[in-house]
């Protein structure tokens, strides 16, 4: 067979790749939304980097033509800003409580809950929390002792008697804010199953 003409292989050519693009056209339909919506995402982030670049570009120029003033407001003040010399005072109290353990607040979750000492009426410092009255199951526990994530673990074991002991015992002592906020919350789940 011979060749055909140029305009014949042309149509031919036109024809074959119409009827191919008919068979895809029902696929291409269901992909098109999702191609139109990325191909505007595509277009709206670089015409989105295309102005940063302005920007920056118009910053540097900015710059060069009036270059920043290094002022400071009078309001701000910062570390490197202040004198090192402290009185002896502040030191040894700040080194004072850098020492000491915390059991207030968030620290009380990792505290021993050791009791302090109190003076007491007939000047002999006594624990503040008197072990002569503790009841049975905060000695069973070790309750003085215990963490507040120790007392958490524990308590889902404590019949509802023992909790309420534990709480009497805890307000008349340290009556520690976390303590007795998990005893309080954890009878109030006892009673209420």
């Amino acid at each position: 067979m011979g060749t055909a003409p140029y305009g014949v292989r042309l149509l031919v050519g036109a024809a074959a790749t119409a009827i191919e693009e008919t068979r895809k056209l029902p696929q291409t339909i269901l992909t098109y939304p999702m191609t139109v919506a990325s191909q505007a995402a595509n277009l709206v982030m670089h015409v989105q980097q295309n102005l940063a670049e302005l920007v920056v570009k118009g910053d540097e120029t900015l710059e060069q033509l009036f270059p920043p003033k290094e002022e400071q407001p009078e309001w701000a003040t910062f570390d490197e800003d202040l004198e090192s010399d402290l009185d002896d005072d502040t030191a040894d109290d700040s080194q004072a409580t850098d020492g000491e353990r915390r059991t207030e607040g968030r620290f009380a979750l990792y505290s021993t809950g050791e009791p302090e000492s109190a003076p007491s009426s007939n000047g002999k410092a006594t624990a503040a929390s008197d072990p002569a009255v503790a009841p049975a199951i905060a000695g069973e526990l070790g309750y003085d002792t215990l963490t507040l994530a120790q007392l958490r673990a524990r308590l889902t074991s404590l019949k509802v008697a023992d909790l309420e002991a534990l709480l009497a015992y805890e307000e008349a002592g340290r009556a520690r804010a976390p303590f007795v906020t998990l005893l309080a919350n954890r009878i109030t789940r006892a009673t209420a199953k």
